[in-house]
């Protein structure tokens, strides 16, 4: 079948409901992965939080049958290796080093989440591989350095392989509900000395004086989405860095799918003093921000981890992802979980030693998923 190929600019090219009907049809039966949604990708752009002034230029592949968007994947031309959690600072380095260019380069990916999810989203096998054919003829056109492909689930990371991309591997760690009726039912299950120190987390902080406030997102107000934006920005500055996504993402996203998110604000003598941001679909939650304008020792672990832990067991949500990276989230009970990008580079000299390198990496990343689960924080 021949498809019209086109590169899209922004996402109201393909509109809100052929690129949500396509979404849709990636998983039928189950609820679309909240991050992909013409919602949340459309709030990233328009509230300039990824945008070419950012470094992150919107060129959506996308393939048409007639009218029908048959195949589609986010795609961007990147300036720069930040907000994508696999870190390629080396390769660039070696390259500027070599009097070589990397950037731009062209990048698959959900701007600043770290999360597992369909990359080639089509209505069928035919329209994907397409779609992957479409990919390697324009990464050839652009003359760019190398494309990358960030979290796809392992087929689609097997598909890019069988058309010359290198696979890489990574770790998460991932919470997942035994059918637990309460959070005193999940504690059991862990070692004691886990168990006691999750009580000792958790008791420090209700001594301090702090009350936990769960908000669903059809309920947040204005002052909610203000005061959270605030608590998110003052983190990053006491990291002495600048945050990636402003106010008007949040309140985009606040009233554009609400019924997918959930703040957790921490109180004390009547006023907030800290907030996290977490969305979820029927069966998965993903752990996204936090932030905090006082410190109390253990608030992180309770607003972020403790108290999104008791809204999963009382939910019935399967899955907790925890976002990259962060071994101490064993001890609270998650799970390693192996991730996936995939990476084509042009320059010959430069893929043979990416290349090598990756199957170095991979034997250290196996070994170090066997050491992680022999710490298995579970009793045996």
């Amino acid at each position: 079948m021949t498809y019209r190929t086109g590169v899209l600019s922004s996402l109201s090219e393909a509109g809100a409901e052929a690129w949500d009907a396509l979404l849709a049809r990636q998983a039928p039966g189950a609820q679309a992965n909240p991050f992909l949604s013409y919602a949340f990708l459309h709030a990233l752009h328009e509230s300039g939080s990824a945008s070419a002034k950012t470094g992150w230029q919107p060129q959506y592949l996308a393939l048409w049958d007639g009218e029908e968007l048959a195949a589609a994947m986010p795609l961007y031309v990147k300036s720069h290796s930040y907000g994508e959690y696999v870190f390629d600072w080396a390769w660039a380095d070696a390259y500027h080093r070599n009097g070589v260019e990397y950037y731009p380069k062209l990048l698959s990916a959900i701007p600043f989440t770290p999360v597992t999810g369909p990359r080639l989203l089509a209505r069928d096998d035919a329209a994907r591989a397409a779609l992957v054919d479409a990919l390697c003829t324009l990464q050839r056109a652009t003359g760019l350095s190398s494309t990358h492909v960030l979290y796809p689930p392992q087929e689609q990371a097997l598909q890019l392989q069988a058309a010359g991309f290198m696979l890489r591997s990574n770790v998460q760690f991932h919470w997942l509900n035994q059918g637990y009726d309460s959070f005193d039912a999940f504690l059991a299950t862990l070692e004691h000395k886990k168990r006691k120190n999750i009580r000792a987390e958790r008791r420090k902080v209700a001594e301090a004086g702090v009350t936990l406030r769960r908000v669903r997102g059809v309920e947040a107000t204005e002052a909610d989405w203000r005061f959270f934006h605030r608590c998110y920005k003052n983190t990053y500055a006491e990291h002495h860095s600048s945050p990636y996504l402003n106010l008007d993402f949040f309140q985009r996203i606040g009233a554009a799918m609400p019924a997918s998110l959930l703040l957790v604000f921490a109180e004390r003598a009547g006023r907030p003093i800290a907030a996290s941001l977490l969305i979820h679909t029927a069966d998965t939650l993903y752990g996204r921000y936090w932030g905090a304008i006082e410190h109390v020792p253990c608030l992180h672990f309770e607003t972020a981890y403790y108290q999104p832990l008791e809204f999963c067991i009382e939910q019935g949500i399967a899955t907790f992802e925890g976002g990259a990276q962060g071994e101490h989230k064993m001890a609270r009970g998650f799970l390693p979980t192996q991730t996936w990008s995939a990476h084509w580079l042009a320059h010959p000299a430069f893929a043979d030693a990416i290349e090598r390198f990756l199957a170095r990496e991979s034997g250290g990343i196996e070994a170090y998923m066997d050491e992680l689960n022999e710490r298995n924080p579970f009793k045996t």
